[in-house]
């Protein structure tokens, strides 16, 4: 049997590696009768510990929530992966610095042998660029304004968002919160009208504090295909309609769904509606459907074309 430190320390391990344990199975997990298991949690209760408790056929232990940050007990496999997490962690502004610090006190809480292994994984390997698919840079989004949106969708309190004509905050029903191409966007509902409307976390004003609770309702639609729909219709800074000479069903067989909707047109042509942060991405996507197009505007993209397609006639006529 192990000593009662050990021992306690081993439970409270088990304690936070998921929701309900019976009794029994800490038991038997553990190789000590049901009774020590008792006197146990106990212990960890008169240290501050709250392990809540079910009583009954189907009882078990928990832990519960408390007024502090109980130690967090890690196996080798999830200290590795948090700790290369960490020095792999980008994407949200302000998040570096504070990824660091909890970086610092893992490393200088783990063994020699498990800090070892994550020296050697971090100067065997590199990472690189996340962003191949734009010259454009990424947004940075304030995380604080990310969990103040979670927050309202978790407790259905209505969002005052700034930014309408006449200087007043609108409030909007936020529904959900949808990553995608390194941008985040809210899911939002008008409540005047049930409009279903799509914006752009990186550029969310919201007033505090918030509005009143609201009573959801169901989405028309999985909320994630109302953003790609949404951000190819009107989610980009530069936006292009492509007729496409092709059935829409070959299109649609050449393009990932992120790169915009397609629009049947007749038999042998469509329409894309796509859009990107430059023009030159949106260069980009339509060469890559290796299909005959025309293209009217915006006139910026006609411009982008016209100078791409004179820059690789230069490249054939020229050769050597």
């Amino acid at each position: 049997m192990r000593d009662t430190s050990a021992r306690m320390l081993a439970l409270l391990s088990l304690l936070q590696s998921r929701p309900d344990w019976p009794g029994p199975e800490l038991a038997e997990r553990l190789r000590v009768s049901t009774r020590t298991i008792r006197n146990d949690v106990a212990r960890l209760r008169e240290l501050g510990y709250p392990v809540d408790a079910e009583t009954g056929r189907t009882g078990h232990y928990r832990l519960g929530v408390g007024a502090s940050l109980p130690p967090l007990l890690l196996d080798d496999e999830e200290a590795v992966a948090i700790a290369l997490g960490l020095r792999a962690g980008t994407g949200l502004a302000g998040t570096r610095e504070s990824g660091d610090r909890a970086l610092a006190k893992l490393d200088r809480v783990l063994p020699h042998r498990l800090r070892r292994t994550v020296a050697a994984l971090t100067a065997a390997t590199s990472r690189g660029p996340e962003n191949t698919g734009s010259d454009a840079p990424d947004p940075e989004v304030d995380p604080t304004l990310l969990r103040t949106v979670a927050e309202a969708i978790r407790d259905r309190t209505l969002l005052r968002v700034a930014g309408t004509a006449d200087g007043s905050a609108r409030l909007l029903e936020p529904y959900r919160l949808v990553s995608w191409e390194r941008r985040w966007y809210v899911v939002v509902r008008e409540p005047r009208d049930g409009r279903w409307t799509v914006l752009r976390a990186d550029g969310l004003a919201l007033r505090t504090p918030g509005g009143p609770r609201f009573s959801p309702v169901e989405p028309p639609e999985d909320l994630t295909d109302v953003v790609l729909r949404e951000v190819a219709a009107a989610g980009w800074s530069v936006h292009a309609r492509i007729l496409v000479h092709a059935p829409a069903s070959e299109v649609l067989a050449r393009i990932n769904p992120a790169v915009g909707v397609v629009e049947p047109r007749d038999a042998q042509s469509c329409v894309l509606v796509t859009g990107a942060d430059s023009v030159a991405t949106v260069a980009a996507y339509i060469g890559m459907l290796d299909l005959d197009f025309r293209v009217d505007g915006p006139p910026e993209l006609v411009t982008q074309l016209r100078t791409s397609g004179e820059r690789y006639l230069r490249a054939v006529a020229y050769p050597g």
